[in-house]
């Protein structure tokens, strides 16, 4: 990552330098073109002058942004860089510069190298080394505080991620207790009642226990996946209420792909179940059916003469791992003494 962060910066610094150099001679450029007959504005001046001009304030800036690079460290997000160091940096660029130009020309009077001598261009020198600070000055703060924001955004965003998926595992874990000790609590009754039904219960409820397990490390499963597991789940509840309570269920193969939370349906059978009244007066039926994008668990209203006191942490629970993965709602809705669910599948 850092070695992409300096090949950026090496591109937009040569990039700036390249344009500065060319936009600081601008008027000398545009004196090279001028067909005007009148006295020229850079007396003697020829385009080996100009490109040699161009090319040294090219080196200039790309060696000034070095020097601010090694003294204030711009390109480290890490260092704190308050305004005392931007006004260092504009001083020490400032004197670079100009000490720089000192230079060239010296180069220019003692080694014969090509340059203007026009005196106007002379007189620009301040401005121009004046214009060069802020330029670099300016640019490596403003690059520093690029790469400072988006560090803290990164930070943020992994902050949020790891928020979201502490909320998800608190979620989940809230979830798996409350449907081990109903199977246990009916695993102590098939004992004393029918051990040899309590064998293949526990075998059941040892696949379903491990799906559930396994499950805990992953966020999201296929249906298909999930309804292996349910079918698992259903067995254990049909060995406790037996033919007074059956499934109907309509899956459109396609949907057999689309994801959903682990567990989901699961816990929409396990909350009708608990809600509902079930015995041989009152059989009990599941609908399950998923088509066009959405798994619908619904069931007749059949309340128990006792209400179970529900605090609707299930759902509310379901609905949560909903927005947190896929950025979804579930729909829940009761409508002619039915209750309905129903879960986008993604």
């Amino acid at each position: 990552m850092s070695k992409i962060l300096l090949n950026k910066y090496v591109w937009i610094v040569n990039a700036i330098s390249v344009m500065v150099a060319f936009l600081t001679h601008f008027p000398e450029l545009i004196a090279l073109f001028s067909l005007s007959d009148a006295e020229p504005v850079f007396p003697g001046m020829h385009w080996g002058d100009v490109w040699n001009e161009v090319f040294f304030t090219y080196v200039s800036l790309l060696l000034l942004f070095f020097v601010n690079e090694r003294l204030f460290h711009f390109c480290n997000e890490l260092v704190v860089i308050g305004w005392k160091k931007v006004v260092a940096s504009f001083v020490l660029t400032w004197v670079g510069s100009n000490l720089l130009g000192k230079g060239f020309v010296l180069c220019h009077q003692y080694f014969d190298i090509p340059a203007i001598d026009a005196m106007l261009h002379h007189y620009l020198h301040p401005l121009r080394d004046f214009l060069i600070s802020c330029i670099v000055t300016g640019s490596s703060y403003l690059m520093y505080l690029n790469r400072k924001s988006r560090m803290v955004l990164l930070e943020n965003q992994q902050l949020r991620t790891e928020n979201l998926l502490n909320q998800y595992e608190t979620l989940k874990n809230q979830l798996n207790p409350h449907m081990l000790f109903n199977s246990l609590n009916t695993l102590s009754s098939l004992i004393r009642e029918s051990p040899d039904k309590a064998q293949n219960y526990l075998q059941e409820l040892s696949r379903v226990l491990r799906y559930t397990l396994q499950d805990n490390e992953m966020h999201a499963v296929t249906l298909q996946e999930e309804m292996d597991f349910v079918k698992s789940y259903i067995y254990l509840l049909q060995m406790r209420y037996e033919d007074n309570l059956s499934f109907e269920m309509c899956i459109e193969p396609e949907m057999l792909s689309k994801m959903l939370p682990p567990m989901g349906v699961q816990l929409l059978i396990e909350n009708a179940v608990k809600h509902n009244e079930i015995s041989n007066r009152h059989p009990f039926t599941v609908h399950i059916v998923a088509k066009d994008g959405w798994l619908v668990v619904s069931n007749l209203l059949q309340p128990k003469r006792v209400r179970t006191t529900g605090t609707g942490v299930g759902l509310d629970n379901l609905a949560k791992r909903y927005q947190l993965l896929f950025h979804e709602s579930i729909e829940v809705k009761e409508e002619q003494k039915c209750f309905i669910v129903k879960l986008p599948l993604i």
